[in-house]
């Protein structure tokens, strides 16, 4: 039996739930919704406030900008760092706005690279830093989730301190 055009295109399309771009954009929404739980801490808490032995809100936001940037570096060239260890992220900034800005920088550079990465490559195994071994799909998944779970500490931050966090489902 001949397949359709149709049948093709279905068939092709079964495999198909997300489109690269799609993704993309998912995650730079997750970035902007965390990007504003930055802005909403003071300053002098940013960097000290703690609850319950976790670590202060500022360590989380350089452990996401470590996997971010050198994460989609990774996916994108197959080159991959020890986690941490890329030399233009081993900086620890001292403000909000020097925190901000390196933020800024990373979802620049996200941008940048993506477009990059062959869409081959996101079914490909390799151990993400070294570590972590899956298809890059389920490495960039996993970037998203550390993101999520950490932000979700710093809205538990934020209404400790008597702030109300921005809301997680408004991505623009």
């Amino acid at each position: 039996m001949a397949t359709t055009n149709a049948q093709a295109q279905e068939t092709d399309l079964s495999t198909l739930v997300i489109t690269a771009d799609e993704l993309l954009n998912h995650w730079q929404g997750h970035r902007r919704v965390t990007r504003r739980v930055i802005e909403a801490f003071p300053e002098d808490k940013l960097f000290t406030y703690s609850i319950g032995g976790m670590r202060p809100f500022s360590e989380l936001v350089m452990e996401m900008i470590h996997m971010a940037g050198p994460g989609v570096k990774g996916v994108a060239t197959g080159e991959w760092n020890v986690f941490g260890e890329e030399e233009e992220f081993k900086i620890t900034p001292k403000t909000k706005g020097e925190l901000l800005a390196l933020w800024d920088k990373v979802t620049t550079e996200i941008d940048t690279v993506w477009p990059q990465i062959p869409l081959h490559r996101f079914h490909e195994v390799e151990a993400a830093f070294g570590q972590y071994e899956d298809s890059l799909y389920s490495s960039v998944l996993y970037f998203i989730d550390n993101e999520i779970h950490h932000r979700g500490q710093g809205y538990v931050y934020l209404r400790s301190l008597g702030i109300t966090p921005p809301a997680f489902y408004d991505r623009s």
